[in-house]
């Protein structure tokens, strides 16, 4: 049997056998088709069996299935990097492939807190993160996703040592947001001046907690953030794995801010959903304290799959169709029209680029209203008592209506 993820196996339903995949569609062994509003878990960006990535991906598959990334490197990893470092920003030039989410923070929590120690200075050992941060299931990912969250309680005595900072969540009808802005900040710069010295990285999911369940904040806190953590000498991550690829609405959430990151972590919709591959991208400065005559001062990780051919292949196509002019028009027409749509009974609705998310009262009712609407054919999955939609880009304008019209009728329904 296979066992599922994030899921407690003896009260779940049994899951629907899918047997084939096409845009936004999912077709189960009936015949049934389910429209994928979630996008698979945030990396089926372009659409289920999009032509041209399987095109590159059967090409590369003829050519070069794996080589390892040490001795050799090949020509779809160096394309990927080089087309890459078009969308950005200059500083970021250094690029360490690994599989997937976790791994790429695993590899950036690695990175910052050797940085250091390589320079010299071992007293900095402790990282900061956001209340309620999600940043994947390895051990480093889940200590500076916090103590208190809901997905990693029973492992929290073996973290390592953080300080969370508060969220200063923004949605329609907030109040009061840079009153909790400045208090954050202020608290945290107190803290900072007895112990900023014991902190090697901050690491954040630029503007969206994702796994929290879509919860927002502003632009204007996270660069005021990034500058007091910097004046300590901080190094900065963005754990860009959910984020990057339009899911703000630019092609990355760094481009909001004018203070970019140390290190960025990419994933998710890199392959646009078809393999599994992440990146961790460095500056000069972070790459250069790593160069030495002394073995022990290198970047001592690796994976068996380091800059798989084949996903980088993916990767490459994916990046071709992100970087097309019509894309960034679809992905404003997307936003402009969840703006353009209201839906009664809900609350904190936020919206930001490709996500439209909401809260609907209690995890039991948000249980109540997917069951519903997989029932009408449209697949969700709930965060607590929060919605969302983040479908893929080749979705039309006329299955978004179809499916606002169902999530209304949910609603009262429901």
């Amino acid at each position: 049997m296979i066992w599922r993820p994030f899921t407690q196996e003896k009260t779940a339903e049994k899951p629907v056998k899918i047997v084939k995949g096409d845009g936004i569609w999912l077709y189960d062994e009936s015949g049934k088709r389910y429209a994928d509003m979630i996008s698979s878990w945030w990396v089926t960006a372009h659409g289920h069996g999009d032509k041209e990535i399987a095109a590159a991906i059967a090409q590369q598959a003829s050519t070069l299935e794996q080589v390892i990334l040490t001795a050799f490197t090949h020509q779809p990893a160096e394309t990927l990097v080089k087309n890459l470092q078009t969308v950005l920003p200059m500083r970021l030039k250094h690029f360490f492939f690994s599989d997937n989410g976790s791994t790429t923070v695993e590899v950036a929590l690695k990175i910052a807190c050797q940085y250091f120690k390589n320079r010299g200075d071992t007293q900095r050992r402790k990282y900061l993160c956001l209340e309620g941060a999600y940043h994947g299931d390895t051990y480093g990912a889940m200590s500076v996703s916090g103590k208190n969250s809901m997905y990693h309680f029973n492992f929290s005595e073996f973290f390592f040592d953080t300080l969370t900072i508060p969220v200063p969540e923004t949605y329609e009808g907030v109040e009061n947001l840079e009153a909790s802005e400045d208090r954050i900040l202020k608290n945290l710069e107190k803290q900072l001046q007895t112990e900023g010295t014991s902190f090697c990285a901050l690491i954040v999911e630029p503007l969206i907690q994702g796994a929290r369940g879509m919860v927002m904040y502003r632009p204007k806190f996270l660069e005021k953030l990034v500058k007091l953590v910097r004046a300590f000498g901080i190094l900065v991550i963005f754990d860009e794995v959910f984020t990057g690829f339009y899911r703000t609405g630019s092609f990355f959430a760094m481009d909001y801010v004018s203070e970019k990151p140390d290190i960025v972590c990419l994933s998710k919709a890199l392959t646009g959903g078809f393999l599994p591959l992440s990146l961790t991208i460095a500056t000069d400065e972070v790459y250069n304290a790593f160069l030495s005559d002394d073995p022990k001062k290198a970047l001592i990780h690796g994976h068996s799959y380091t800059g798989n051919p084949i996903a980088c292949a993916a990767a490459c196509k994916s990046l071709e169709i992100f970087m097309r002019p019509e894309t960034r028009q679809k992905v404003a027409t997307i936003e402009q029209f969840y703006r353009s749509q209201p839906l009664e009974g809900v609350g904190k609705r936020r919206t930001c680029g490709l996500i439209d998310a909401f809260d609907v009262g209690s995890p039991q009712t948000a249980k109540r209203l997917v069951r519903n609407l997989f029932e009408r054919g449209i697949f969700m999955r709930p965060l607590g008592s929060t919605l969302y939609l983040l479908p893929p880009l080749c979705i039309t304008m006329e299955e978004l209506t179809w499916v606002y019209n169902e999530i209304q009728r949910a609603l009262q329904s429901v």
